[in-house]
């Protein structure tokens, strides 16, 4: 009887052995290292037997079930729910089971989470706090001038993708643009404009550099400015289209005096605008009257005119002289001489000249016409210029030097440098005359003062 049941215990510790190490996948000596252990609970003097390997998963957990017990993990009908850490990804069954051919009903590893690598950003870059593994953020920035626009951070989720979208650096810094500084000039002389020189503005772009494309709306420098304030805008764009913009102000001055006063039967010709810096007006006198003081005046740089006034006083003519040539040259560049010979102040020519003549008295005066008769034969004859009297002597020489006949009624026109320039042997229309001057005697400042005064004489 003794001998039966040491027989029989002998036998289920043999199955029991067996029923442990069998199809465990570990032999008698081996050491296991799984990281998920969990003891088994001893059935009375013997331990629990072990159906499956006990299930260890790299950089995860194996969250087991048993119909035996929390305390067994490898029993047949085990169930084991699979997952990984944070950052890890299962790849594989979620869920086994220890089946009757000691065998798991699956298998499943865990694989790290990462995302694909970012692309590189046109003017920026970007930093990742653990590169592209899950949960890492990459924080985009710019370069110098340049902005984010877009998802300034980027994170790597649990699905691999990153979240936003790609970014882009854009340049929204308008450039830097600083122009010359305004400034004044005086006009030159006898000019109303003055020629002013500047720099280039200088402009500069944090993202560019140094910027080329740089527009002016204005004159150019070194242009001929007219008095007044001008302002010039210069416009910069960068390679972005941004612009900056500055302007200037240039100011042309004019230096004037003040306003000359004609004198009383006289009347001022100027240069340039009459009263600015550098002008020269210069003093004329009407038909007989002559200046009395300097020929012109200067507008100086004070504004003041240079010398005093002058006066336009009755011409004295003298009568007086030696020779006809005397006579005539006292009336150099002043007058024109309009000599009118008669053999009888009762000469019907005559008289219908002198009638047209006095109806014209002020075109004459215009034009600088001083008339001198030369009226009878001799010894009645009788001379005379306004009203003073020539010596028989004078008329002499007068007629013999201007070849002027008493036979007949004949004119003689002399110019203000002592010509004779056109002669008459029948009474002629004051327009006729007048037109001959203005068209061969006048200089055109004369002409000028003659038109300009037309309305006078009406």
């Amino acid at each position: 009887m003794e001998a039966s049941i040491t027989v029989l215990l002998f036998a289920f510790t043999k199955v029991a052995s067996s029923l442990y190490y069998e199809g465990s996948g570990h032999s008698d000596g081996e050491i296991q290292t799984n990281e998920v252990y969990v003891e088994s609970r001893p059935l009375g003097p013997y331990r629990a037997p072990r159906w499956c390997y006990d299930l260890h998963i790299s950089d995860g957990e194996a969250t087991c079930y048993s119909p035996l017990g929390p305390r067994y993990r490898s029993t047949l009908g085990t169930r084991c729910r699979l997952s990984c850490d944070q950052g890890f990804k299962l790849i594989g069954q979620s869920s086994v089971q220890c089946l009757s051919s000691r065998r798991w009903s699956g298998n499943g590893h865990c694989r790290r989470i990462q995302c694909h690598v970012l692309p590189p950003i046109f003017y920026g870059s970007y930093h990742c706090s653990v590169g592209v593994s899950e949960g890492s953020r990459c924080d985009y920035s710019c370069a110098p001038g340049y902005m984010v626009e877009g998802d300034r951070s980027r994170i790597c989720m649990e699905d691999g993708q990153w979240s936003g979208g790609e970014p882009v650096c854009v340049d929204l810094d308008p450039p830097k643009i600083q122009c010359p500084v305004s400034r004044m000039k005086v006009a030159e002389p006898e000019k109303l404009t003055a020629r002013i020189f500047w720099g280039n503005p200088q402009v500069k772009d944090s993202a560019d550099g140094v910027i080329t494309r740089v527009f002016l709306r204005g004159p150019e420098p070194g242009s001929e400015l007219p008095e007044g304030e001008h302002v010039i805008r210069y416009t910069a764009y960068d390679r972005a289209h941004n612009r900056a913009s500055c302007k200037f102000i240039v100011k042309v001055q004019v230096r004037r005096c003040p306003d000359l006063t004609a004198p009383l039967h006289g009347y001022l010709t100027c240069s340039a605008a009459g009263n600015n810096y550098g002008a020269t007006c210069e003093y004329h006198c009407e038909g007989g009257y002559e200046r009395q003081g300097p020929a012109a005046r200067v507008c100086q740089f004070s504004q003041n005119w240079a010398g005093t006034p002058s006066t336009c006083t009755p011409m004295l003519i003298n009568v007086n002289v030696n020779s006809a040539g005397a006579f005539i040259d006292q009336f150099f560049e002043k007058q024109r001489l309009l000599f009118i010979s008669s053999p009888s102040s009762s000469d019907r020519y005559y008289r219908m000249q002198t009638t047209a003549l006095q109806s014209s008295g002020c075109g004459l005066e215009q034009r600088h016409v001083l008339i001198v008769e030369l009226i009878g034969e001799s010894p009645r004859e009788v001379g005379r210029v306004r009203n003073q009297q020539l010596s028989k002597e004078l008329i002499e020489e007068l007629r013999q030097v201007l070849r002027i006949s008493r036979s007949y009624f004949n004119m003689v026109l002399i110019d203000k440098h002592g010509v004779d320039r056109d002669r008459y042997r029948q009474p002629t229309a004051s327009e006729d005359i007048f037109l001959f001057i203005d068209t061969y005697l006048l200089s055109p400042r004369e002409l000028s003062q003659v038109e300009s005064n037309k309305e006078n004489c009406d």
